[in-house]
């Protein structure tokens, strides 16, 4: 059994993904912005929340630091905390992020990896005390990753916070039961600017059916928008 997946995510009304290009149209700095966001994030009320590789970028101030002589490590799973009221749930596939300790934003870690991930990055992981999935397959396979987060975390309820390319896959996998978007009165329309989800030239539109839920007038001018995904036969 798989969490209850809501895709969460802010914007201005062309889905420009980075806030700072956008922000400056709504006369409010970034940091409002996203306290609001952070606010529909609460009352979401997630047991973990999960991003890709480049949102990990952002808060992952480490350097690589496996141990010496390397350890022998547990595949394809290694729990270093169980029972967590949170958890901060990243993938790595490559295994680029590397951290100074085994919580961000005050949630215990939980690495998604790719099978091909060295053992002495899985063993700097464990030492740090950090928890790991590593895929059994050459690309991670995002269904049985939230099978095995609510087996072995007792992860019920996922909120996934990008980036783009990781809400497209999300979507186009069918692991997504809703999505959560705050939207903000401004305009980035820079040319060229990713979006909150890109899918390739394929996009999402035949895969993808939307129902509305609800919309709340919140601070700052914003709507948060709630809405159920349903996927359309193929």
């Amino acid at each position: 059994m798989r969490p209850y997946v809501i895709c969460h995510m802010m914007g201005p009304l062309d889905g420009e993904l980075l806030v700072d290009r956008w922000s400056p149209s709504t006369g409010r700095p970034a940091e409002a912005l996203i306290a609001e966001y952070d606010r529909v994030h609460e009352a979401l009320e997630g047991d973990a929340w999960i991003a890709g590789r480049a949102v990990g970028a952002e808060f992952a101030e480490g350097q690589p630091h496996p141990p010496e002589p390397v350890p022998a490590v547990e595949r394809p799973l290694h729990v270093a905390r169980a029972g967590a009221e949170e958890y901060a749930v990243l993938i790595d596939p490559h295994g680029k992020l590397h951290w100074t300790g085994p919580e961000t934003y005050g949630a215990p870690l939980v690495m998604v990896l790719g099978r091909d991930v060295p053992d002495a990055h899985l063993a700097e992981l464990a030492a740090d005390g950090i928890s790991y999935i590593v895929s059994k397959q050459p690309e991670i396979d995002l269904g049985r990753t939230l099978e095995a987060l609510s087996a072995n975390f007792g992860v019920r309820r996922l909120i996934l916070e990008g980036g783009a390319h990781t809400n497209a896959a999300f979507l186009k996998a069918g692991l997504v039961d809703e999505i959560s978007l705050v939207l903000f009165p401004a305009i980035g329309g820079h040319s060229g600017s990713q979006t909150l989800f890109e899918a390739g030239e394929d996009g999402l539109a035949d895969r993808v059916r939307l129902s509305l839920v609800s919309a709340e007038v919140r601070q700052a001018g914003a709507v948060a928008l709630r809405y159920r995904v349903a996927y359309p036969p193929a």
